[in-house]
């Protein structure tokens, strides 16, 4: 038997949807997003992160989508240049101070509008993309300021599976999620 899809009310899959049905692409924070927000840092200042597979894979459904992953970090790492380059992704800015100044021509250059995106973060640094933002996401850790401005907030926290949450909700909302599971269990069962 097939599993089910993510149960997720009509009105927030109404709202996740955009204007044009989908969101084209989903802006993401790293600290607190795709990790739990904890850094460690060696006695020679090596930074270590720890990510979640499941978010991983969530980005990578979302660009089979065409739906634009894009990672805004306010921190540069090695660490987080390594996952981006892992996952394929092709659009990442790191050490953003301001993520505005550099979301905007991004967007720009992908020919998209505020509306069309999605955005997903925790913390005050994210608040000017989420207010503009076409749908704007938080995890369950996020700050309280940050959950008031989203129109959704994930039951996981950043790192343990909030940003495949996220990813499922962009992904039903855009009537891809199933014909990804189907991709999926064929290739796994040879169907």
């Amino acid at each position: 038997m097939l599993p089910s899809k993510p149960r997720f009310s009509p009105e927030l899959l109404l709202q996740a949807q955009g204007p044009n049905f989908a969101m084209k692409a989903a802006i993401f924070d790293v600290d607190g997003v795709l990790t739990d927000g904890t850094i460690f840092i060696g006695e020679s200042g090596e930074q270590f992160k720890a990510f979640a597979t499941l978010d991983g894979h969530g980005l990578k459904l979302l660009a089979q989508a065409g739906i634009v992953p894009i990672i805004i970090t306010g921190r540069d790492s090695p660490a987080v240049r390594r996952r981006v380059a892992d996952l394929g992704l092709q659009h990442a800015v790191y050490g953003a101070h301001d993520k505005l100044a550099v979301a905007t021509p991004l967007l720009s250059a992908l020919g998209l509008d505020w509306p069309e995106v999605a955005a997903m973060g925790d913390d005050w640094p994210d608040l000017p993309l989420l207010t503009r933002a076409g749908f704007a996401c938080a995890p369950a850790n996020a700050h309280v300021e940050v959950k008031a401005v989203a129109h959704h907030v994930t039951a996981d926290r950043g790192g343990h599976g909030a940003a495949r949450e996220f990813c499922d909700l962009l992904l039903t909302a855009a009537g891809q999620y199933t014909r990804l599971l189907h991709g999926q269990l064929a290739t796994l069962d040879g169907r």
